[in-house]
């Protein structure tokens, strides 16, 4: 069971929401992949203002109206617009089919503006991911790191968090939030290196590691090298690859009444 937790429909050629799915769903079924988690749409805004993330999410809601069998979508929010965010949680999740929420660029996620997306996101049994980078050249201004993420998973420490691109700088990153047993790390984006998942499997263990690719800004395929070539116990590699995501989202399907 390989279950991807970071695609985008950005990356992918077509001129719709549902082209580029489609193409998405086809890659995957190349890959052996069962299901594929889907946030941000055809053309990103760093900084989205509501009516722009707004439109994001109605591309992704598009995106997966043929495809819920094989698909999750996450809502993407701005914490800078804190009231319109939580709106757009409700209109996605609570009462629309995805299933968590992305968070991106526009806002560090050590601010207090996140506490209330969190809580929020959290009572809903929504999965939360956020990007986190640290970039040799500098990140951008409110671009998070995994030290961001430690800060917020500190102030939650009973709400499940995924730390994504396990900060980029994957040895900075797994030290970061080390201590936080409610942080997981999505393995996806950076180049597939030697390394990366038995460090994580020695510091976090297994069940805090969650398979994702990035598509399509990068492929399945060099991403899933990062399990497949990595040097650990098939039952870790399992969980990996699928039965950690499952189980994240699983929680939030039961309340929706949704059954796999």
């Amino acid at each position: 069971m390989i279950w991807d937790l970071h695609c985008h429909l950005s990356g992918v050629s077509g001129r719709t929401p549902d082209e580029r799915m489609a193409q998405l769903i086809e890659f995957a079924n190349r890959m052996g992949i069962e299901r594929i988690c889907v946030y941000m749409g055809m053309h990103w805004s760093s900084d989205p203002k509501p009516e722009d993330f707004r439109q994001q999410n109605d591309e992704v809601i598009q995106a997966l109206s043929h495809w819920h069998h094989r698909a999750f979508g996450f809502a993407y929010l701005n914490p800078k617009y804190v009231k319109e965010s939580l709106a757009e949680l409700d209109r996605c999740v609570r009462d629309g089919p995805m299933v968590g929420v992305k968070l991106w660029t526009a806002h560090r996620c050590s601010a207090s503006e996140l506490d209330s997306i969190v809580e929020r996101a959290a009572d809903m049994k929504a999965v939360i991911f956020q990007h986190t980078w640290f970039k040799v050249e500098g990140n951008l201004g409110n671009e998070s790191t995994p030290l961001d993420m430690a800060a917020l998973a500190g102030r939650h420490p009973n709400v499940p968090l995924i730390c994504g691109h396990t900060g980029g700088d994957w040895e900075k990153g797994i030290r970061a939030i080390r201590p936080h047993k409610n942080v997981s790390v999505d393995l996806a984006g950076f180049d597939p290196t030697a390394g990366v998942t038995e460090m994580a499997l020695r510091e976090l263990g297994a069940e805090r590691i969650i398979y994702g690719s990035d598509a399509g800004g990068r492929s399945f395929a060099s991403q899933l090298g990062k399990v497949f070539g990595a040097d650990i116990p098939e039952s870790a590699r399992k969980l990996i690859l699928g039965e950690n995501l499952r189980r994240m989202i699983l929680p939030i399907l039961k309340l929706k009444g949704v059954s796999l």
